[in-house]
């Protein structure tokens, strides 16, 4: 029994291990690949820290301004932000010069920046992830299914973008807005928004991570459409379930008002609708291979 075991007269057991140790020497070569990305990534961004923070907190001092010139007489709303922030509306430079945002703790501005350089890296190198994941499991993979899976490389960063531009030029106006026009004064009494630097930039990246991942709906779903894991027509019998996890899932990611999660909700059922579409157009092109394949194989 013990000469059973412990002997491999045709050498499966090495051969088996062999394969194993090389993944697990690629898995750790990509793995330092990526985290070097992120620290460079991460150091690029605490070294313009400055910009950034400043671009995340422009929505915030752009609605102040407004509200300050609405407050002087001028009729302005949500939209009008959304304009400023497009640059199409300007905003007086004066309205703009007494913006506060408040630091309550020593710190709290150093470890805001390093928040935000970690996010911001993490974003920058997601391109370097992405390709360093695809790499790993392109050698497992068929030339067509290498070929498949290309597409999804650049759609990705491509939804996340657009979520994260949904979340800038049209929620945070409406939020902001919202958040301002609760100000009140009279009778003695001044609710005055005094916002803290850490709150506010946790509210936007917050915002930013789950819009941009929500929006990857699409590759997901299709990437499962891919693999065999999901159909369009189980896509189209859950679709009133899809829809109410939507909003329920809206509702947790976003603040507690309803603009802001219908403003995720509909281009989520929207994204929704969009996969059901790329699962289906993977199904055809699967089943006309499988035709043309049988066609041969017969003429052969």
């Amino acid at each position: 029994m013990s000469n059973a075991v412990g002997h491999d007269p045709d050498g499966e057991i090495e051969a088996s291990r062999a394969p194993l140790l090389d993944h697990l020497i690629e898995l750790r070569m990509r793995l330092i690949i990526c985290v070097v990305a992120i620290a460079l990534a991460f150091g690029v961004c605490f070294a313009f820290v400055k910009p950034i923070f400043l671009f995340l907190v422009r929505p915030f001092t752009v609605a102040e301004g407004l509200k300050a010139m609405q407050d002087a007489g001028g009729e302005h709303g949500a939209f009008d932000l959304l304009l400023a922030l497009v640059g199409v509306k300007k905003v007086a430079t004066g309205a703009l010069a007494n913006i506060t945002l408040q630091a309550t703790a020593p710190l709290e501005q150093f470890f805001t920046n390093i928040k935000l350089a970690a996010f911001g890296g993490i974003i920058l190198a997601f391109p370097v992830i992405a390709w360093q994941l695809y790499r790993f499991v392109a050698p497992g993979l068929y030339r067509k299914e290498r070929n498949a899976f290309l597409p999804f490389l650049i759609a990705s960063p491509v939804l996340f973008l657009m979520g994260a531009s949904l979340v800038y030029y049209v929620m945070l106006p409406f939020v902001l807005w919202f958040s301002l026009s609760q100000q009140m004064v009279g009778d003695g009494v001044q609710v005055v928004l005094q916002t803290r630097v850490s709150e506010y930039l946790t509210l936007v990246t917050t915002l930013l991570l789950a819009f941009g991942l929500s929006f990857q709906l699409p590759v997901v779903l299709s990437l499962g459409g891919l693999a065999g894991l999901v159909t369009s027509q189980m896509l189209r019998t859950g679709r009133r379930y899809a829809i109410v996890a939507v909003f329920v899932v809206a509702a947790i990611v976003t603040p507690p008002d309803p603009i802001s999660q219908i403003t995720l909700a509909v281009p989520l059922c929207l994204l929704y609708e969009i996969s059901i579409w790329c699962v289906w157009l993977i199904e055809r092109r699967r089943k006309e291979e499988d035709e043309k394949a049988g066609t041969d194989l017969v003429a052969s």
